[in-house]
Parts: C-alpha cells; structure tokens; sequence
C-alpha cells in the first residue's frame, strides 16, 4: 500500500505541495443515486413539488457545491474549476434519479473531489425538495467513475 499524500513524515496531516506539479488538463466524472417512491419520481416530473422545479435546483445547487468543495473537504486545495455540469436523469425502471457532475480544469491537482461532491449536494437538494412526500428517499451509489490527467493516468470505472 502506498503513503498517503495528505500525512507528513510525523503522521500528521498536512496539505500537499503541488506548487512544482506541471498543469495538465484534468476531467472527473462522479455519479450516484437517489432512491424514491414511484409517486414522488412522478410529481418531480409533473412539477408538482410545492418547493419547485427539482431538477434545476439540483442541477445549481451541484454546481454550486462543486465550488465551494475546498470549503467543505480537509485538505481540499481550492481550484480554478473551469467547468462542472451536472445531470439529472429519471430512472423509472429503478424509481430513482441518476445523478452525474463533469468537472474539468488546466491544473496542478485533479478534480474528483468537486465532482463527488457536486454529486452529493444535487442528492441533497432533491431530498430537501421532496422530504414532504417521501422520507423513505436514500441517496446511494456515489462514486467516481472517470478521471484523466495528472501523473496517475486515466482511471474509468
């Protein structure tokens, strides 16, 4: 098992130095669930949710998360992200709806994180939006499943 970057020769945890790192073109895509009952997935569809349209305020509060990650992540370095997009998709034959967020930048480090946690936070928000119908929802499945760029090379799920 290799060291962890983030731990100094002591054991302790520390920011790592990417200052000396070349800038490569660096993509993460993340995806993850929400689990629903069959009628809520439907009134997110009708628009009937009295909070709003649940998909374009997933979709912003994603984005937003995605920039502010460095705030909420330890150790997080704060990034010039020059993209996020994130997608929400009805999933009828699961009675979910599947999440993804694409973050990209011309970096030092990689972006994963932005985009799980863009993932994480459209979850969030359409739970915040649904809870009055539906307390069964359950966010799942959040997982990177693309990055490229950087030393380690491209990863696909």
């Amino acid at each position: 098992m290799s060291k962890l970057s983030h731990l100094d020769e002591k054991g302790r945890a520390s920011m790592v130095d990417v200052s000396e790192k070349p800038k490569t073109k660096r993509i993460a895509t993340a995806k993850g669930r929400i689990y629903m009952n069959k009628e809520t997935l439907e009134l997110i569809e009708q628009g009937g949710i009295k909070k709003g349209d649940v998909f374009t305020v997933g979709r912003i509060a994603g984005i937003m998360a995605a920039k502010k990650t460095s705030d909420l992540i330890p150790l997080c370095h704060p990034l010039p992200i020059e993209s996020v997009k994130v997608d929400l998709q009805s999933n009828w034959d699961e009675n979910c709806v599947d999440i993804s967020a694409t973050a990209s930048l011309y970096g030092r480090t990689g972006i994963e994180m932005e985009a799980l946690t863009a993932v994480a936070v459209a979850g969030l928000a359409i739970y915040d939006m649904c809870k009055a119908v539906d307390k069964t929802m359950r966010i799942s499945d959040l997982r990177l499943v693309h990055k490229s760029g950087g030393k380690s090379g491209t990863y696909n799920e």
